[in-house]
């Protein structure tokens, strides 16, 4: 385990080298990780933010210094307490997590699908093809990041795996669908992007008037059905 400093107010806690080797343990362990350090209360500490490989730890460095911390000393104490909160929960890091079942209604109609054509092509495969492979795909949220509530999902079947585009869109609508590289995601606000749109979700995937404001988390499994452009405008109203 490494943990180096993120800038002056937040520590990376690195829990394994390689994701792509063992996608499903890797994801489990940096989650219970996670949890093993907001279950410790370590004063100062204000947001965890797990990645790949990988856990964020953003502390206020004021409220470390009151609770009696030298100022000199707060990366080197904050380090300490995450290695002794890891390492007292080791084994039950070990252990499978639950994860939430989501389901996301997708629309690949031509007009939301602005790139499925495109897909279908590189795949060499019908259009219905890809819209049958990917909504009956078992996805998983990897992280969440690049624009609030934006889900990286891991679980593409292999067979639609499609580079970026070579020239990012200025804009992709919010709800849009899409796959970048062996990933799929979606843009939950309106945003450039430049990954392949292959339909749309009504869903809101990010409310700031929620709580908490997204609707996914790293750890959820994610399931997408088909629906018609009929259906989708009912959920959308």
């Amino acid at each position: 385990m490494e943990i180096v400093t993120l800038g002056d107010s937040a520590l990376i806690v690195r829990i394994r080298d390689r994701f792509a080797d063992a996608p499903e343990q890797t994801l489990n362990e940096v989650l219970a990780a996670m949890r093993c350090l907001e279950a410790a209360k370590i004063p100062g500490i204000v947001e965890f933010a797990p990645a790949y490989t990988t856990v964020a730890v953003f502390f206020d460095l004021v409220v470390v210094i009151n609770n009696g911390v030298e100022p000199n000393r707060v990366v080197e104490y904050l380090t300490m307490k995450v290695r002794e909160a890891l390492m007292r929960t080791k084994e039950k890091r070990r252990d499978q997590l639950a994860a939430r079942l989501i389901e996301v209604p997708v629309c690949y109609d031509k007009d939301f699908a602005f790139d499925l054509d495109d897909v279908a092509k590189q795949a060499r495969i019908s259009t219905k093809e890809v819209v049958d492979l990917h909504s009956d795909g078992d996805y998983r949220v990897n992280c969440v990041g690049f624009t609030p509530g934006f889900p990286f999902l891991s679980g593409l079947p292999v067979q639609l795996a499609t580079p970026r585009r070579a020239t990012p869109r200025k804009e992709i609508p919010a709800g849009s669908v899409a796959i970048g590289g062996t990933q799929t995601g979606i843009y939950p606000v309106k945003s450039p992007g430049g990954w392949h749109v292959i339909g749309r979700t009504p869903l809101r995937l990010f409310d700031p008037d929620k709580n908490p404001p997204a609707l996914l988390r790293a750890g959820d499994r994610v399931r997408f059905r088909s629906i018609t452009r009929e259906e989708f405008e009912q959920l959308k109203r």
